[in-house]
């Protein structure tokens, strides 16, 4: 059984409808810096469990073998590497990225942060970004569209 990392819960209850069984949601919230472009952690409900063995006391019984993470825009790929990242650290052993729209750049850079273990899938791929690391022509700041936060 797969566990969800989810960065935007809808997507989650849309997708996990077409599973075959249910699945665990976990959520990390991730946003992008405007300034640095460099992407900042202020949520993380990964389960942590220690094994009862020392053998591996650092090991994580809770994490799950696969993760799927759902990024709807996958723009510079900082946020994206950094999911990735975290969900390495937890123990996963293999992830697979979805994205509603990616930049070619970004898209690899996700690829290249854990390429043996990670898949990533992006249902449309634009080509360039822009100086402020929005994908060109792209959607704008999806989290400003969804949150209302846009010009703020």
């Amino acid at each position: 059984m797969p566990d969800w990392a989810p960065l935007i819960n809808g997507v989650a209850k849309a997708i996990q409808t077409i599973l075959p069984e249910p699945a665990s949601v976990h959520h990390l919230g991730l946003f992008r810096d405007p300034l640095s472009l460099q992407p900042v952690e202020y949520y993380n409900n990964l389960p942590f469990t220690r094994p009862s063995s020392t053998s591996a006391p650092n090991a994580n019984t809770s994490a799950a073998q696969l993760a799927i993470v759902l990024d709807p825009v996958i723009a510079t790929g900082g946020t994206s590497a950094a999911a990735i990242q975290t969900l390495k650290e937890w123990g996963v052993e293999q992830i697979i990225l979805i994205s509603v729209l990616g930049s070619v750049e970004g898209a690899q850079k996700a690829a290249e942060e854990w390429p043996e273990a990670s898949q990533v899938w992006v249902g449309g791929v634009d080509q360039e970004l822009d100086a402020k690391g929005m994908i060109k022509p792209g959607l704008g700041d999806v989290g400003d569209r969804l949150f209302l936060t846009l010009g703020k």
